[in-house]
């Protein structure tokens, strides 16, 4: 008897000649289904696109891609199906299975084969299930999430096969999830039917309540109160995810105000100075920026990720540079006269806007985000994107060390008593006009700093401050003059209370509405949320 690993060999050996000898028909049986796409009226396409599906071969997905896409002609010399790509008064053109070239054809040698809404989602629909047994674990997730919007009950049986083999978690959940849409539109029984809704009930979106909701204004019967029930469910947690989200949104937008304001409580605090140009040095900041993301794309494009670690330094720089220079020129001879200050730098805003319109021009300059901060990821049933997400840590990173520096070092200390007693402090040896420079500069570095990661969401044009100075003000007059605290509890307090009042009175009647708010509350409470304490503050 022959050995049993010399009779496996032999059997190999039949099986993978077999293989090569079956291959041509198959590969040609294959050709024959795709020249069926040119046959025939729109129910002859209909049904070759099917046939072509239900092969569950890979390579029919770019096929019905370049079919959905208008590229499949008929070549009238033989009538097979092409690919053709327009070449000077003709067409290239290549197989649609193998891409071999096939030479080139006159516009009157070949016939396009039309399609129409209905065909595209029969495409749609068929590379979505060629591609459920795909290896790549994206194709498979996102082949389940075209069938489960197109709800097709004929791929249920595929759907079954692939949910059975499927080893990744995330992708059978959508797949299961699928099935279930499918199974809403089929005429299974009413156990399969409530089945399905108990699945679609767990995902709780939009997609899931329209589904449902259909279901739910049917026949009456099991499954329809089953349905209404799952629609009143996620009616419910849509409602609590719809808070959840205004919260994370109002945290997004309080973080923008914090860093927009936070400067601004410095120099207000310190100096009682209204500085209208505290926007500039936000738009300043945000030039900087695209002047460094320029040289980098130019010359160091590898850098590109580290551009805003390179901008933060130097646009603190020069804002604060640009602050120093303003208070040592202007406002340290308007001390003690509010109104002309505020109109000095007023004057001032309104200059540096127009040193950058005319240096940059008046449109809006490019920013690219790194690619750390591109992107989202999906937290329950809300969207949280990745820039956002790093301005809100920025922002309390920016905070912490603003406390630190106050609280912890000799400048710090100078600050907080020439805020509570300047004469007191000037009389102890403590150099106020140094201080007032020093302190006004750290204001419009931070300022500075803020237009940095302003320029991720926002556009950079010399516009850009005007859009923050009076909410940095509100946040400001809010929380209290001169209380970093106050500013980053008015910062988010404003910031939530716009994005709760915005779906009902809309974005512009929104500030208004917290505008009036603060007016009344500043009635009763005069030094904000937070006074600052002190024989000066307090006289």
């Amino acid at each position: 008897m022959r050995p049993f690993p010399s009779r496996l060999a032999a059997l190999a050996i039949i099986a993978l000649t077999l293989f090569g000898v079956l291959r041509p028909a198959f590969g040609a049986d294959l050709t024959a289904q795709v020249n069926a796409l040119g046959q025939g009226d729109y129910a002859a396409l209909e049904k070759a696109i099917g046939d072509l599906a239900a092969t569950g071969d890979p390579q029919v997905a770019p096929v019905l891609d370049a079919l959905s896409n208008g590229d499949l002609y008929v070549r009238k010399s033989d009538n097979a199906v092409v690919k053709a790509t327009k070449s000077g008064s003709g067409f290239t053109l290549t197989d649609p299975v193998t891409g071999a070239a096939l030479g080139e054809a006159g516009r009157s040698g070949v016939t396009k084969i039309k399609v129409n809404n209905k065909i595209r989602g029969l495409v749609r629909s068929a590379t979505g299930s060629l591609t459920l047994m795909s290896a790549d674990p994206a194709q498979r997730r996102s082949a389940a999430a075209d069938v489960f919007r197109s709800g097709d009950p004929a791929q249920i049986p595929l759907l079954d096969q692939a949910i059975a083999k499927e080893t990744d978690p995330g992708v059978k959940k959508i797949m299961t999830e699928a099935r279930a849409a499918a199974v809403l539109k089929s005429d299974m029984g009413d156990a399969d039917k409530i089945a399905a809704i108990a699945v679609l009930s767990t995902r709780a979106d939009q997609d899931a309540l329209a589904m449902l909701a259909s279901t739910a204004s049917g026949p009456d019967g099991a499954v329809k109160s089953a349905a209404a029930d799952a629609v009143a469910s996620i009616q419910g947690q849509l409602k609590l995810w719809e808070g959840v989200q205004n919260i994370w949104y109002g945290v997004s937008l309080g973080s923008v105000l914090l860093l927009a304001a936070i400067g601004l409580a410095i120099t207000f605090g310190v100096m009682g100075i209204i500085n209208m140009a505290h926007g500039e040095m936000v738009m300043l900041g945000a030039y900087t920026t695209f002047v460094v993301q320029e040289i980098i794309r130019n010359s160091y494009p590898e850098l590109f990720d580290w551009s805003l670690a390179i901008a933060l330094p130097l646009a603190f720089l020069v804002s604060g540079a640009v602050g120093v220079l303003i208070e040592r020129s202007v406002i340290r001879f308007l001390y003690g006269r509010p109104l002309e200050t505020l109109l000095a730098t007023w004057g001032i805003s309104l200059i540096l806007q127009q040193a950058v319109r005319t240096y940059f021009g008046p449109n809006n300059r490019e920013v690219g985000n790194p690619s750390w901060m591109s992107g989202a990821f999906d937290l329950g049933n809300i969207a949280i994107t990745y820039n956002r997400m790093w301005i809100v840590v920025f922002a309390l990173g920016v905070f912490a060390v603003l406390m630190l520096v106050l609280k912890r070092t000799p400048f710090g200390l100078q600050t907080r008593a020439v805020t509570a007693n300047r004469p007191m402090a000037s009389s102890m040896g403590i150099r106020t006009p140094l201080v007032d420079a020093l302190t006004f500069g750290l204001g419009s570095g931070i300022a500075g700093i803020a237009g940095v990661a302003l320029s991720q969401i926002d556009n950079v044009s010399p516009n850009l401050g005007q859009s923050y100075i009076i909410d940095s003000f509100m946040v400001v007059v809010f929380g209290g003059v001169g209380n970093l605290w106050g500013t980053l509890v008015g910062a988010f307090t404003l910031g939530i209370a716009n994005k709760f009042l915005e779906p009902y009175a809309g974005a512009v009647l929104a500030k208004i509405l917290v505008l009036v708010f603060i007016i009344l509350f500043i009635q009763k409470r005069p030094r904000g949320l937070f006074a600052l304490k002190g024989r000066s503050v307090e006289a």
